[in-house]
């Protein structure tokens, strides 16, 4: 059985602020523990609010950031954390990003079949005669046609068409893994659901796993296999998907879905004010989630949780889960 995803204790803390002693300890990721074991390829989702740890652990993941301490295994090989690693071109064979603005990630004095013969030569080692059909076959399996794409600039082509450049260019080395961070909250609605349904395709017929970082849980429940949701650097639950989605027994993933808008309910203000990100809540000793969690005690305030694991093999960090 692979071990498609693994970290361990792992750990990023920033300092904010001007002055030496008057810095603020951000723990970015506190102690975060996932583990996902298959034969097959999975989606593995990471939901939360803004400065919950989604970004920074997907950052961490690509080798963008360092951790403070902790290790992270990609099937079965540690790419971060002290100890032996694969060298920069055997992990961006094995690990690819696709980033949440595809404007972002080409420049636009650059054609994007430029982006993409780079990408052929340098990380997948190829001829330049077998990049070209490495090329072509991942713009094919995006819905796109090499003739279409060559000699283009990126502002030639739809927020939606460009994201799918992005994907075909993660594709080229044949990765085991894709990051993909928030890669359709830049995207018309109308379109989404085409990315979307690109992953799950490429999941099912091309056997590619994926680390989804989101804040859609509608999408999220559409295409996960696993779900870990994180609140100020910390999971607070972590399981199968459609369990944890269908039954919430950590009070902020019940939170998180009870602020998903409705036709015919009027929006709550008050929910939106969760996504204020405040200091304070990360220098909580115990529960980060105490100060507006709905069943907690004294406890909660001094004793960081544990993992207690349910029956149907979900981790949820509560006290009173």
């Amino acid at each position: 059985m692979n071990t498609i995803l693994k970290t361990s204790n792992l750990n990023k803390v920033y300092r904010l602020g001007g002055l030496l002693f008057n810095r603020v300890r951000i723990n970015a990721l506190d102690d975060v523990n996932l583990t996902v074991e298959s034969d097959e390829p999975a989606i593995i989702s990471v939901v939360g609010e803004s400065g919950s740890g989604k970004t920074t652990l997907a950052k961490v993941l690509l080798r963008l950031v360092r951790p403070t301490s902790g290790s992270a295994l990609v099937y079965d090989r540690q790419i971060a954390g002290e100890g032996e690693k694969p060298s920069n071109r055997e992990f961006f064979g094995m690990v690819q990003p696709i980033f949440q603005n595809p404007f972002e990630a080409f420049s636009s004095h650059r054609t994007v079949d430029a982006y993409l013969y780079s990408t052929a030569v340098r990380v997948a080692d190829l001829e330049k005669t077998e990049a070209v059909d490495a090329m072509a076959e991942a713009l094919r399996l995006v819905g796109l046609e090499y003739r279409d794409v060559r000699g283009k600039y990126p502002n030639q082509f739809s927020g939606g068409e460009l994201q799918r450049v992005s994907v075909a260019r993660a594709l080229i080395p044949h990765p085991k893994i894709i990051v993909a961070d928030e890669p359709v909250s830049m995207i018309d609605a109308s379109l989404r659901m085409n990315v979307i349904n690109l992953f799950l395709s490429l999941k099912e017929e091309f056997r590619r796993s994926f680390l989804y970082i989101t804040h859609d849980l509608s999408t999220a429940y559409y295409i996960s296999d696993y779900i870990a949701v994180m609140y100020r650097g910390c999971i607070v639950e972590f399981g199968d998907a459609r369990t944890i989605l269908a039954d919430p027994q950590h009070p902020y993933t019940q939170l998180l879905l009870d602020s998903i808008p409705e036709i015919g309910h009027k929006w709550d203000r008050e929910r939106m004010a969760m996504a204020d990100i405040e200091a304070k809540e990360f220098q909580f000793e115990g529960c980060r989630f105490c100060n507006r969690c709905p069943i907690a005690k004294d406890r909660c305030i001094v004793e960081r949780p544990l993992a207690t694991e349910k029956t149907d093999g979900r981790k949820v960090y509560c006290h009173f889960a």
